[in-house]
């Protein structure tokens, strides 16, 4: 199947509930906070990794031009996997340092093989056996939410007791803290660079993927600290041609989130708006649930 030939822009409302979206590791893993604004923050490489996540889920085809493994995971070494792509084409291996055909080939086999790599691109010049650098089609921003967050941290006890000495002392609960935030309604906008999908590869089928990947990411990523995360809307924008008929700003404008509540708590506390009436020419507007669904 032949790369994209649309450019493609698109926008991601998701909230969450009494949970936690993304802990901030420099600050006691609380909720992440703009410090001068209070809006929360879901950070790009936290999002990426809910997609990945979701397209491990999906069986692999049989027989298909293109797999869809994952190279960002914590099961082997990022170089081992680099090394396994010279071994799988009969390639000469040790060539760090070397601009050669081999890494070019290197670098295609793993753009054939990983998903991940020919969707959001990769460096991978590290190592003895180098696959070269991949600029992704796919990049997304940060999740920022539509109005100041109030993250508070929720004291918790456990009956079960860690260790024999506090066994023994009598002790019979522990105590705990819990981060969440009450709740959040969170915007984050991506892109998508056709030009980029013919050097990687990126196709209508990584494309209808990648919008179930988006639809699905906190559906089979629930855990007792992210509280309830939804995807509320997925807004699609989708150009006439590769190379685009408008700047991506004058595209997110066009989507207005406003609440109907002092303070809201959940998504119906919150309008949402598409001025269809300023949609420039050669654009068309979609929905993304119906694109990850349609036959």
């Amino acid at each position: 199947m032949e790369p994209i030939k649309n450019r493609y822009e698109f926008v991601m409302l998701f909230d969450v509930e009494n949970g936690n979206p993304n802990g901030d590791p420099d600050a006691g893993n609380m909720p992440r906070t703009d410090p001068e604004t209070s809006l929360g923050i879901v950070t790009d490489v936290c999002l990426k990794r809910k997609i990945r996540n979701y397209v491990q889920l999906v069986p692999a085809e049989e027989n298909a031009e293109k797999q869809n493994n994952i190279l960002v995971l914590p099961d082997r070494a990022l170089n081992s996997k680099f090394t396994d792509a010279y071994r799988a084409l009969g390639l000469a291996e040790n060539q760090k340092g070397k601009i050669s055909n081999d890494v070019k080939a290197a670098r295609d086999y793993m753009c054939r093989n990983y998903y991940d790599v020919r969707t959001f691109g990769a460096v991978m010049s590290t190592g003895d056996d180098p696959c070269g650098i991949v600029r992704g089609p796919v990049q997304l921003t940060f999740g920022k939410s539509v109005d100041p967050i109030f993250p508070q941290e929720i004291t918790i006890t456990r009956q079960a007791i860690t260790t024999e000495t506090k066994h023994g002392d009598g002790n019979q609960t522990e105590m705990g803290k819990k981060s969440i935030v009450p709740y959040g309604l969170y915007r984050a906008e991506g892109f998508i660079n056709a030009n980029l999908a013919q050097t990687t590869g990126f196709d209508d089928n990584d494309l209808k993927l990648l919008w179930k990947a988006i639809v699905n990411m906190f559906e089979y990523d629930r855990s007792a600290a992210r509280g309830k995360m939804s995807l509320r809307k997925l807004i699609v924008f989708r150009h006439a041609g590769i190379l685009g008929n408008a700047p991506a700003s004058r595209l997110f404008d066009l989507v207005r989130v406003e609440k109907n509540t002092e303070v809201p708590r959940q998504y119906s506390d919150y309008t949402v708006t598409i001025d269809e009436s300023g949609k420039p020419e050669g654009i068309e507007i979609l929905d993304g649930f119906e694109e990850a669904y349609k036959e």
